[in-house]
């Protein structure tokens, strides 16, 4: 029994990795795709993640990424064809979805993002099963192309399935030169070239001025990264202050943020992972909220802050009483995630169900 899994991002890679990994574990063989996009490639050298690479991130414009998706539908499809698999598992992949649907082959796709309405509505109306945090309302995914009888909903956020046995690896604190002793905040700019951010996202990212008054106002008393996406580096360089570390490829996030005493995020993934680990999280996503990022700020552990000099205020108060906001976030995030379900194990369960071996 032949699954084929096709991740597209970083989060997609460590979702779909460890379903994978579990999938073999029960028995079925796994064959998995990916794309050219600077991040993935990094990460699957880093994770040694076994993929096929075919097509590429479509940049920036609308054009470009139809023209990338439709060449990658069309590599896809001479690979898939050959190979017949089973069932088809991807991440909310434009390309996975048609491929199969064309092949005749039954496509599952998982989503967390209804934001990105444009994603949703080339992949669930040729998905036989949504997979999805029960946090998003049914009506929501109806509204955009969901049968009810389709949609999966599981008591968890998507991070759990790679934070649940997390082992975090100190290596990369050297890599970037870090003093585990010394604070250590991280911020991760927002998804320029994502289609739902077009017209609200700079090339140099809305945390850039935050990040120069903080170094401003706290100079040598804490340590900084941006970890920035795409081939946004050399920009972000150009912008502040040559202290501030910006890795030139992807390092090792989740264990960044387990060592780390702050994060502060433009975008959804690394927010939720580091609310989940118990590290204070600030938003200042440029858009308007996700409903995850809603459901985490009821729980208490993101604050969005979207205006400068008020997130620079509360990243002082927060670094000037570090020990006890670390402790009050790590007990709301225990408490949070005691209460939820794994996602992979929901998935891998309705596999197991609807393909047995």
């Amino acid at each position: 029994m032949l699954i084929w899994l096709d991740f597209l991002t970083p989060k997609q890679l460590l979702f779909l990795d460890a379903i994978g990994k579990r999938l073999e574990a029960c028995g079925y063989e796994v064959f998995c795709t990916t794309r050219q996009y600077k991040e993935v490639d990094d990460l699957v050298r880093l994770k040694n993640v076994e993929a096929v690479v075919v097509g590429r991130h479509g940049g920036a414009s609308l054009e470009e990424k139809l023209a990338a998706s439709a060449h990658r539908v069309e590599e896809l499809s001479h690979i898939i064809a050959r190979l017949r698999p089973d069932l088809s598992l991807a991440f909310a992949s434009p390309e996975a979805a048609r491929t199969a649907f064309g092949l005749a082959i039954p496509h599952y796709t998982v989503n967390d993002s209804p934001h990105s309405k444009a994603v949703a509505r080339l992949t669930i109306p040729l998905s036989e099963k949504l997979f999805s945090p029960a946090v998003i309302p049914r009506r929501v995914w109806t509204r955009l192309g969901a049968r009810r009888d389709q949609l999966i909903q599981y008591r968890g956020l998507d991070p759990i399935v790679w934070l649940k046995n997390l082992k975090p690896n100190s290596k990369v604190l050297d890599e970037l030169g870090f003093d585990a002793t010394r604070p250590i905040v991280v911020f991760r700019v927002e998804e320029s070239f994502a289609s739902y951010l077009m017209g609200r996202a700079s090339e140099e990212s809305v945390l850039v001025p935050i990040v120069n008054d903080l170094v401003k106002t706290c100079g040598s008393e804490v340590q900084m990264v941006v970890l920035p996406r795409y081939e946004q580096a050399p920009i972000i360089r150009s912008h502040i202050p040559e202290e501030v570390v910006v890795p030139a490829k992807a390092v090792d996030g989740v264990s960044l943020l387990s060592h780390s005493s702050l994060f502060i995020g433009a975008g959804g993934t690394m927010t939720a992972e580091a609310a989940l680990l118990g590290v204070p999280a600030l938003s200042c996503y440029p858009g308007e909220p996700t409903i995850v990022e809603r459901y985490l700020i009821r729980e208490g552990l993101v604050e969005r802050i979207t205006e400068p000099k008020r997130a620079i205020r509360r990243i002082r108060r927060i670094l000037g009483n570090l020990d006890a906001e670390r402790e009050s976030q790590r007990e709301k995030a225990q408490s949070l995630i005691a209460n939820m379900e794994d996602p992979a194990e929901v998935i891998v369960h309705h596999i197991e169900v609807a393909f047995p071996l």
